[in-house]
């Protein structure tokens, strides 16, 4: 904007995003590539502004990313959410096999999911 002399406010570009950013990820999410059935699931910490923050991660055997999701706490809950976002996308296939790392809310949060979710072909741990 400044190489057309057209001077923008930091919240004008932060309304912008807010606008636009819905259109955009409806128009991208239909040209991502469907994932396969089997899943790995990560978890790690990273440090956000010196605090400690989890980030969940999903890939599938072919290295295609299926969702990354940053949180403050490591408990049930936050597996839960990330979970229900994963399955839920448009790209994605339930899973046949999700390969977990030792967070212990994964277990129980993919039991649970397999028996009120309902899920067709519930996924092999």
């Amino acid at each position: 904007m400044v190489e057309r002399d057209v001077e923008v406010d930091h919240t004008t570009v932060y309304g912008w995003v807010q606008t636009y950013s819905p259109v955009l990820d409806k128009r991208c999410r239909r040209d991502l590539r469907h994932t396969n059935d089997s899943w790995q699931v990560c978890e790690t910490y990273i440090k956000v502004k010196k605090r400690d923050r989890y980030l969940d991660r999903a890939v599938d055997s072919a290295g295609n990313a299926l969702n990354l999701m940053l949180s403050k706490t490591r408990d049930a809950e936050a597996a839960q959410r990330f979970f229900r976002q994963v399955l839920n996308a448009t790209h994605t296939i339930n899973p046949r096999v999700i390969t977990v790392d030792k967070n212990a809310a994964y277990l129980p949060t993919i039991k649970a999911l397999k028996t009120h979710e309902s899920l067709s072909n519930p996924p092999k741990l």
